[in-house]
Parts: C-alpha cells; sequence; structure tokens
C-alpha cells in the first residue's frame, strides 16, 4: 500500500457505501440509521490502478467530553492524523450543512490534504448543492454516487493530484506495464461485483496468512476493552453503553511474531429481543466473522456468569467447526470466585459435552490482569483444530475402542466398522467405513469422539465423524447350488 486514504463526513452522507464501493466488497454495514459505523475500519482499497490503505469512519458529530458523540469524534480524528489524503462527504441532495461547516473549518486546520466529495448526486436536481459547497474552502467539490459507482474517474484524478502536492509517488509498488494496464480497466466495481465477501482461510499462503480470531459475546462483556488491551491502544470505542459496537471490526495485531487478525463483533442478544433491523444486520455480521475464524474467544462477564445465550453462541461456534476458547472478563470484581468456577464448569460438562477440556481463561481486561493468558490457550486451541493423525495410528486406535467397546447390533445384525481415515483438518474431520452406518447409533458416535479425545490429547475443538458405507465384494453374488 503506498498511501492511506481516509473518508470522513457528517452521519448517513454515504461514507460507508463509498467505502464499500472501494474495497470491491460489502463488509461495511449500510443503513439508513443515522451513525451506524461508531469504530474506524480499514480495509484495502483500489480506483483503476491506484491501490491504498481506506479507512472508513464514523460520523463526525459534537458532543460533550466524554459523550459517545466525543468518543467517536477522537476515534475520527486518529484516523485524519493517519491519512495521506483525506475525503470528505456531503449529501449534495441535502446541501451544506452547519455540521459540514464546522468540520470543514476542523479539517482546514489538520495537515491532511483534503478531496471535497458531494455524494449522491444521480440527476440534475443537486446542481445547488454542488455550488454550495465551495462555501466550504475546500476546494471544488467532486460529485458522485457512491451507491452506483459514478464519478470514480473524477475521485482517482483528485487522489493522484493529492498525492503529488504531498510529494508521494501513487505508483511506486507499480512497474509500467502494471500502471498501463491498470489505466485501461474501470475505475471501481460495478455494482453487480459487491456481495458480502470472506475469504477462505485455506485458500491463502500458509507464510503470510494471519490467524483469525473473534471476540464474541452478549452486549458489554468487555470485548473491546479487551482488544484495546491486546493490541496496546484505544482502537475501539467503549464505555458503559451495551451495543458499542454494531459491525465487525478487523484489526491487524502481531503477537510473539505471529500475525493475528482480531475480529470485534457486535454483542449477541437473545433472539426474541431482537427486534431492529440494524440490530440483524449487526448479528448478521458477527456470524459471518464467526465463519470467517479460526478460533473465537467467548467472552463471558463474570459477575453474570455463564447463561442459556451464550451456549447459544458456543455452539452456534461449534457447528461453524471453529476452535473454541472461554475467557472470564471481570474476574477482578467477583467476590466467590470458587463458586463461579464450579458453576461453570458443572454447565459446560451438561449442556456442552462436545467440548470436553475446554479452555477457560478468567481476566480484567480492564487492568489488563491475567490477560497474557489468553493468546497461549488461544495458539494451543489453533494447534488442535489443525492436527492430523496419520491413518495407520487411527485404525489402531479405532481397533482397540471397538475391542474395549464394541458397536451395538440392531435388529440381530451386528454393525462393524471396518476402518476409517482423517479426511481433513480444521476441525479434524474422520470417515468411518461401516457395514450399516445407519444403524450405527449417535451414543456409540460420542463413546468414539471421548476416546479420541482422550487417547490422541484433542480437548476443546470440535471433532466430526462421517460415516461411508463400505462396498461388499460378494453383495449381488447369488450362491451357486451343489
Amino acid at each position: 500500500m503506498s498511501f492511506t486514504l481516509a473518508i470522513v463526513g457528517r452521519p448517513n452522507v454515504g461514507k460507508s457505501t463509498l467505502f464499500n464501493r472501494l474495497v470491491g466488497r460489502k463488509i461495511a454495514i449500510v443503513d439508513d440509521t443515522p451513525g451506524v459505523t461508531r469504530d474506524r475500519r480499514e480495509a484495502e482499497g483500489r480506483i483503476a490502478d491506484l491501490q491504498f490503505s481506506l479507512i472508513d469512519t464514523a460520523g463526525l458529530e459534537e458532543g460533550e467530553a466524554g459523550s459517545l458523540s466525543d468518543r467517536m469524534r477522537q476515534q475520527t480524528q486518529r484516523a485524519v492524523e493517519d491519512a495521506d489524503v483525506t475525503v470528505m462527504m456531503y449529501d449534495a441532495r441535502a446541501g451544506v450543512t452547519p455540521a459540514d461547516e464546522h468540520f470543514a473549518k476542523w479539517l482546514r486546520r489538520s495537515n491532511t490534504s483534503v478531496i471535497l466529495v458531494a455524494n449522491k448526486c444521480e440527476g440534475s436536481a443537486v446542481v445547488d448543492g454542488i455550488y454550495e459547497a465551495y462555501t466550504l474552502g475546500l476546494g471544488e467539490p467532486i460529485g458522485l454516487s457512491a451507491e452506483h459507482g459514478e464519478g470514480l474517474g473524477e475521485l482517482y484524478g483528485a487522489i493522484v493530484e493529492a498525492l503529488k502536492e504531498k510529494g508521494i509517488d501513487p505508483y511506486e509498488d507499480l512497474d509500467e506495464d502494471e500502471v498501463r494496464e491498470g489505466k485501461d480497466k474501470d475505475h471501481g466495481p460495478t455494482e453487480g461485483d459487491m456481495d458480502y465477501e470472506y475469504v477462505d482461510p485455506e485458500d491463502e499462503d500458509e507464510e503470510i496468512r494471519p490467524l483469525r480470531l473473534a471476540i464474541v459475546g452478549r452486549p458489554n462483556a468487555g470485548k473491546s476493552t479487551l482488544i484495546n488491551m491486546l493490541v496496546g491502544e484505544d482502537r475501539m470505542i467503549t464505555g458503559p453503553e451495551a451495543g458499542l459496537t454494531r459491525d465487525s471490526i478487523a484489526v491487524d495485531w502481531e503477537w510473539n511474531d505471529l500475525p493475528v487478525k482480531l475480529f470485534d463483533t457486535a454483542g449477541l442478544r437473545k433472539r426474541a429481543r431482537i427486534n431492529e433491523k440494524l440490530e440483524k444486520l449487526s448479528v448478521a455480521d458477527t456470524m459471518r466473522a464467526v465463519q470467517f475464524a479460526e478460533v473465537v474467544v467467548l467472552l463471558l462477564d463474570a459477575e453474570l456468569g455463564i447463561e442459556r445465550q451464550d451456549l447459544r453462541i458456543a455452539e452456534k461456534v461449534v457447528s461453524e467447526g471453529r476452535a473454541l476458547v472461554i475467557a472470564l472478563n471481570k474476574w477482578d470484581a467477583v467476590d466467590d470466585r470458587l463458586e463461579v468456577t464450579r458453576q461453570l464448569k458443572d454447565t459446560l460438562t451438561r449442556s456442552l459435552p462436545q467440548l470436553k477440556g475446554v479452555k477457560v481463561i478468567n481476566f480484567s481486561a480492564l487492568t489488563g490482569q491475567g490477560v497474557q493468558r489468553l493468546m497461549p490457550a488461544v495458539a494451543e486451541a489453533y494447534e488442535i483444530w489443525n492436527a492430523r493423525i496419520p491413518t495407520a495410528a487411527f485404525n489402531r486406535w479405532l481397533a482397540d475402542a471397538m475391542e474395549k467397546h464394541p458397536a451395538p447390533s440392531s435388529g440381530g445384525k451386528r454393525t462393524k466398522i471396518r476402518y476409517g481415515a482423517q479426511i481433513k483438518a480444521r476441525p479434524p474431520t474422520f470417515m468411518l467405513f461401516c457395514n450399516r452406518p445407519e444403524n450405527l447409533p449417535d451414543s456409540y458416535v460420542r463413546y468414539l469422539e471421548n476416546e479420541l479425545r482422550h487417547d490422541f490429547n484433542l480437548p476443546g475443538v470440535p471433532l466430526r465423524f462421517v460415516m461411508k458405507k463400505g462396498e461388499n465384494p460378494y453383495e449381488g453374488r447369488r450362491r451357486k447350488k451343489k
């Protein structure tokens, strides 16, 4: 990435829509409700041959010191300080508002190069709104439609000019052929090209692939506070208000030379309590983050203990086949720690037997006490999740397990498991070849799963068994009469 581009503006002018357009996929939640974006979001963007680091920001609003609006503004201010070029958007249909004037004045005092963009410029009814923008003192406005991808060519030219004024070569990472090829292409993805997209981690280069770690849990469990403590900066907005995080935010981080992509997610409430469209979008975004992750940390409020909603979240993680670590936050505020630990272990044993041996870590994300134990537990769960068992060793184990406890008969006919093998990792998945797989009860599969966990030391990750009917070489042959 040769430069950084930040998108700023007051709420509901289309910043996230332009962000999705430049990234080429819908990774930021877009809704008519003002103030959907609260934390700054980063991704790789492009316009034709220009490739850059792109930052989406919260809507610029004034508020009292310490208020939510003030914390959102501070996040936007950090994004502007990190950016080489800032795109300030306003709604051309609504025209220039006092809020636009206030923040244009703020941007004029910053060191970043500012490009003024008039969004929602479909049709001729927005001409007056474009002319009004000259009063902002940020130069000539560029009219575009982020929703339909119109005007990206003009934005491309303005970015190149702004970079040249700062002495930055936007093509320093490209050779001449790539530049020439890029200029012949379109200036951005079309509407049909865009969709919610999460890249399968197994499709990426093993040497450069980061460990994908999602932090999930109920609202106000401390997910954003934990990420801020891990990365060592106030990267996420935190506060006493429940539901501050509305969409999944990815943060690149490094732990012990291991690249990690952290995902902060929206709090998950009971489905019956989710009525608003925006919260439904937030929950769907969290579920996509779980599907995208390799390890998931289920964060619990230690003062409240584990509840039914936490168990539902854990079951969802297991059904997606992800490695799980359970973390008890706010441990410093717990009085009877032995009782909380006992209750958690009893509930996990009773309600989540498929995660026998799952790692449980306790800490305080606010003070940092005990947080250093989390990543070693995550690394261990990730290693187990990638475990592979040689076929010969698996079949020796299978023979011993069946000798200790043979598969039950059904209808007077014996069920035989002839052999098996691990067919994939992430999570460990095994295929068993049986003569009557439909007669093999779930209880016996659970017995095999528990034995496999114990004998090969595979605690806390989902294990999957696939039954397949083995071919009988004598089936269909008629016995010859003597």
